[in-house]
């Protein structure tokens, strides 16, 4: 009875199945507290609706907080019914370092600042954390969890792209300075503020409150502009590749498959996609 228990509440958190009952049921008030809880942190900021609510609000928040421990609490004692996470220990130390179970550890975590610390409730911006809420729905949308999928395959190459643009705007940064902190030593006072002008230079935004004057500080800011828009293409292209990729992998996973049978004991010899006739 309890692995029955146990196996039903994994099948509940871990899987979206449409055609169960419960499961849309239970999905559908987590999404639903999730936005509620979006549009209570965005009424709080109204200072005549957060005064006259202030308690209704905090109730609120409290309620919610402890509906999304208990299903984070629950997918943490259910977990052990997967035999990747087996080990009543290591594996449900392994399941909490599971993309999904640390998005939601992240999600709630935060809120539980206030309580164990009450002087950080004075803090408005300890109020903002819980916008990190809004990172549960990965577990309840196809759309982020593919786009959780890619990130994670893609880890390195992003981390890669990212490294050569930090190089990038570090050379940029210090070039602009040498170029131009004899003539603008407010504007470009050091290297690290100098930085600013590289992000704005490097992402094409130029806000225009910082810029050079000279002919070399012009013509760094030229470089600069132009490799901006080569290098912040290049995530853009290994996030577009892995979208395609998972894409590909969906369609797959969805096409029924076909089993060759063998004519003599009955056993399947082989399993492949069955492809539609182009007839």
């Amino acid at each position: 009875m309890k692995e029955k228990l146990k196996k039903r509440i994994f099948q509940i958190i871990e899987f979206n199945n449409d055609k169960d009952c419960l499961d849309r049921i239970c999905n559908g008030v987590i999404v639903t507290l999730i936005f509620l809880n979006l549009i209570v942190l965005c009424l709080e900021t109204v200072d005549s609706i957060g005064a006259k609510y202030q308690i209704l609000f905090e109730r609120f928040d409290c309620f919610s907080l402890g509906i999304f421990t208990i299903e984070y609490i629950l997918g943490i004692w259910s977990c052990t019914v997967d035999k990747r996470f087996r080990h009543p220990i290591g594996g449900r130390v392994r399941y909490m370092l599971t993309p999904l179970a640390l998005l939601d550890f992240i999600a709630i975590a935060p809120s539980y600042l206030p309580i164990l610390f009450p002087e950080l409730r004075a803090f408005r911006s300890i109020r903002l954390l819980r916008l990190l809420r809004i990172l549960k729905l990965t577990r309840y949308s196809d759309a982020l969890r593919s786009m959780l999928k890619v990130f994670v395959a893609k880890s390195e190459e992003i981390i890669i792209a990212f490294f050569m643009l930090f190089i990038l705007l570090f050379i940029a940064s210090s070039l602009i300075y040498f170029a131009e902190h004899e003539v603008q030593a407010e504007a470009f006072p050091d290297i690290p503020s100098s930085m600013w002008w590289g992000v704005t230079t490097l992402t094409t935004v130029g806000y225009g409150d910082v810029y050079p004057v000279t002919p070399l500080g012009k013509l760094v800011g030229a470089l600069v502009a132009i490799l901006g828009i080569g290098i912040f293409a290049l995530p853009a292209g290994i996030l577009a590749s892995g979208f395609s990729e998972e894409i590909r992998a969906k369609q797959t996973r969805r096409r029924p498959k076909l089993v060759v049978v063998c004519p003599h004991c009955g056993k399947p010899l082989n399993e492949f996609p069955a492809h539609r006739s182009k007839q």
